[in-house]
């Protein structure tokens, strides 16, 4: 499901009277007709048409993001899914003001990079805020996984950056579908394999204490893990957003 295909974004276009327009036969921009609905609502859906097709010109997905409700900002994806950025951190506890970030991995144009607490690191990068905001911050759309109550706050914190991007937090959508639980426990129940799937995240703050007691083949498992998030999260964004495609569009259109 396409931005194009949206008309919720508009005050007074709840649910209900997206779905009649749907039912109409009205599923795009270009096929609004003003006397599908009320006067008033009509030009408040025309007038939000106009500025909102300059601003997928633009590739203005801050636009959107402000936009959409929370519930339906799924929808984004399907415009900016080539440049969508996934990431995902490791760390060393849970409180972001007093443990530390271990690892940052970033799925990007089919490239994934991972970043590491540690100057010269035995794999990976170093991590650093200006490389972060070079990896992140120039990205249309974010795609996390509990993000906006954890990573995106812990990097900010320990980074000392501000990460200002458009951002779908998976776990929401996946309830949305009955998709509940961890990561790893919604990519299995949804198909999707892992190379280590034994490994937690209480294992990944063990694999960090064994790097910096020496172990380097710890730091290869750990940066193993934590990509393997970042790459599956692309994997169940398309899902999740295939799923509801099918569930709020396609059942009501009937294609």
């Amino acid at each position: 499901m396409r931005i194009e295909n949206s008309f919720i974004p508009v005050s007074g276009v709840g649910e209900t009277t997206e779905r009649k327009l749907w039912q109409q036969g009205i599923t795009h921009w270009e096929e609004f007709e003003r006397d599908a609905v009320g006067e008033t609502t009509g030009e408040r859906i025309e007038s939000f048409i106009e500025t909102a097709r300059a601003r997928l010109d633009a590739n203005d997905a801050h636009f959107f993001d402000d936009a959409f409700p929370s519930k339906h900002q799924w929808r984004l994806y399907e415009n900016f899914r080539n440049k969508a950025c996934f990431f995902d951190i490791e760390t060393t506890g849970l409180n972001h003001s007093t443990d530390e970030v271990t690892t940052v991995s970033v799925h990007r144009d089919d490239t994934t990079r991972t970043f590491v607490n540690d100057t010269d690191p035995v794999v990976g990068e170093p991590l650093a805020p200006e490389k972060i905001r070079a990896t992140i911050g120039d990205a249309p759309l974010l795609v996390t996984f509990n993000g906006k109550r954890f990573d995106v706050p812990f990097l900010e914190t320990a980074l000392d950056i501000d990460i200002n991007v458009p951002h779908i937090d998976l776990m929401y959508p996946c309830r949305q579908l009955d998709l509940t639980g961890g990561l790893k426990r919604i990519e299995k129940t949804v198909g999707i394999d892992r190379d280590r799937p034994d490994i937690t995240g209480r294992d990944a703050v063990r694999l960090w204490r064994e790097y910096e007691r020496g172990d380097t083949d710890a730091l290869t498992t750990l940066v193993s893990y934590n990509r393997d998030d970042t790459v599956n999260l692309r994997r169940l964004m398309d899902h999740v957003a295939e799923t509801l495609h099918d569930d709020v569009f396609a059942s009501v259109c009937q294609y």
